[in-house]
Parts: C-alpha cells; sequence; structure tokens
C-alpha cells in the first residue's frame, strides 16, 4: 500500500496550546504543497479535530505530517497517535452526534467530510490512530 514516503514531520500534543502549533504546522505544509486556501482551510480544521480529540481523550499523543505516493498518487497524509482509552466502537465514533464524552460528536465525522480519507485504527486500553490523506 505505501509507495514512497517524504520525511515525516511531528508536532507533539501535550495540552490545548499544541492544538494551535499541530493546525500551523499542517497548514504551512498544505500551502507549500499548492493546495487552494479552501483545500488548506480544510486541512487545518481537521487535524484541529484530531488533536482536540488527544488533548479531550488521551491526554497526550503526537500528529506527524507526511507527502505519500499511493499507487502512483500523491498525498498529504495526518496521522494522529495517542495511546488514550481507545475507541470501543470506531463505525460509531464516526457517526454524526456521536460522543463518549461531553463533545457534540462532530469531531471525527467532520474530519472525515473535510478530507478525502479518513481511517481510525483504535484499541481499547491501548490508544488510537487516526490517518486522514488529502490528495496533492
Amino acid at each position: 500500500m505505501d509507495d514512497e514516503r517524504t520525511d515525516v514531520t511531528v508536532v507533539a500534543v501535550d495540552s490545548p496550546d499544541d492544538i494551535v502549533k499541530a493546525r500551523q504546522s499542517g497548514r504551512e505544509l498544505a500551502t507549500r504543497l499548492g493546495f487552494t486556501l479552501t483545500d488548506v482551510t480544510m486541512i487545518a480544521t481537521a487535524i484541529s479535530e484530531v488533536a482536540r480529540n488527544i488533548t479531550s481523550y488521551a491526554d497526550r499523543g503526537e500528529i506527524h505530517f507526511s507527502v505519500e505516493k499511493y499507487d502512483g498518487r500523491t498525498a498529504f497524509v495526518v496521522r494522529a497517535h495517542d495511546n488514550g482509552p481507545g475507541i470501543a466502537d470506531v463505525s460509531r465514533a464516526l457517526e454524526d452526534g456521536y460522543s463518549s464524552g461531553k463533545g457534540l460528536g462532530l469531531g471525527l465525522p467532520g474530519a472525515k467530510r473535510l478530507m478525502d480519507r479518513l481511517e481510525v485504527h483504535s484499541e481499547v486500553g491501548a490508544g488510537t490512530v487516526v490517518e486522514m490523506w488529502k490528495w496533492v
């Protein structure tokens, strides 16, 4: 599946201030990649949503940014990793309005709508990885 990957930029997400850092890093890379202002805004918003989930549910984690080739196409890839409690029902977490906490249940479903692809891999008690792509 993974044909080629460029260097990875990593942003630690340990506090709400890091949500802004992650958003800025993703915005800068997306701009350098030539995305339109609309796409840059959508990417930055999706990054904010997954970073907020890290601070809300897992306390800390990392967001990795890379440019990867899949099947001859180039994608800007965002991977959010945490070692939090995990998500018991991933398909339900991707439904609008579902929240296991105090949120509105718009984070993951909203991020999915903003990006070209979103996958969630989670294990209860072991953490979550959210991978999002936007085709370049």
